[in-house]
């Protein structure tokens, strides 16, 4: 999977699988432009990755912001030119609570990262795409898109409607070379899991981790292929497909 000089866009890029996949593409030789909130770890990710020989810069970005995001577009452009892959990485969880006593506050918050902020990414960089007549996005659902998530219903209608709008823009833009397609991964070794696991009850966790049939929670790393698989020519007759990496859970 080669990346030589393609142009890619990860929002959440500096933690998490977000983090991984822009180690992945820039290995693949991609260059890098790192949309997330936090300064510190953005400014930390480019140096790793400057020093890795890679072509790579950081804007902070809020996605829920519509300016910031068209912002976003248009200084990549201006710096490298180009965009070929767009990731849309960024995302919250939000809290664990049964659905009669889920904060309002939250569940709005979770909809505003995880639903309208890819829907303003997607949207923002689809008349580049459509100029050139290519390009890849790639969306970051869940297996919770796929299935029901028990305390967790912002979250789990977050990730329903990723999937959703992946598949209807797969539709709207195929016939003019714009691939896209959501990776689905169960629970994964990012810094949001293991926040959980110095807070949260243990018993939980054990019990997530049980439920896999692997009986392991994923690596960022692992997601991270996927992800260059998807955007990548090898998979160049996908999209508007759900790839799940889940340890066998939906299958279980």
């Amino acid at each position: 999977m080669n990346f030589k000089d393609q142009v890619v866009i990860i929002t959440g890029g500096c933690s998490g699988i977000g983090r991984s996949a822009a180690l992945a593409f820039a290995r693949e030789g991609a260059k890098l432009f790192l949309a997330d909130l936090s300064e510190k770890a953005g400014d930390e990710l480019v140096e790793e990755l400057t020093g890795m020989g890679a072509a790579a810069t950081f804007a902070r970005i809020d996605v829920t912001d519509v300016e910031d995001v068209q912002r976003m577009i248009s200084d990549c452009i201006s710096y490298f030119g180009n965009i070929d892959v767009l990731v849309n990485s960024a995302g919250v969880v939000g809290p664990r609570a049964r659905t009669e006593k889920y904060p309002i506050d939250d569940f709005q918050k979770v909809l505003d990262v995880n639903v309208n902020g890819l829907f303003y990414c997607m949207q923002a960089v689809l008349p580049h795409f459509l100029s050139k007549k290519r390009g890849n996005i790639v969306n970051i659902a869940s297996v919770a898109g796929l299935g029901g998530f028990a305390g967790h219903i912002g979250y789990s209608a977050s990730k329903h409607a990723v999937v959703g709008m992946t598949r209807s823009a797969a539709l709207e833009f195929a016939k003019h070379g714009i691939r896209v397609n959501a990776i689905c991964p169960a629970f994964t070794l990012t810094p949001m899991l293991e926040n959980a696991i110095i807070n949260d009850d243990t018993n939980y966790l054990e019990a997530l981790q049980n439920a896999i049939p692997m009986k392991r929670f994923g690596k960022p790393e692992e997601i991270a292929d996927a992800i260059l698989y998807a955007a990548s020519a090898s998979s160049s007759f996908m999209t508007g497909h759900t790839l799940v990496l889940d340890g066998g859970l939906l299958t279980a």
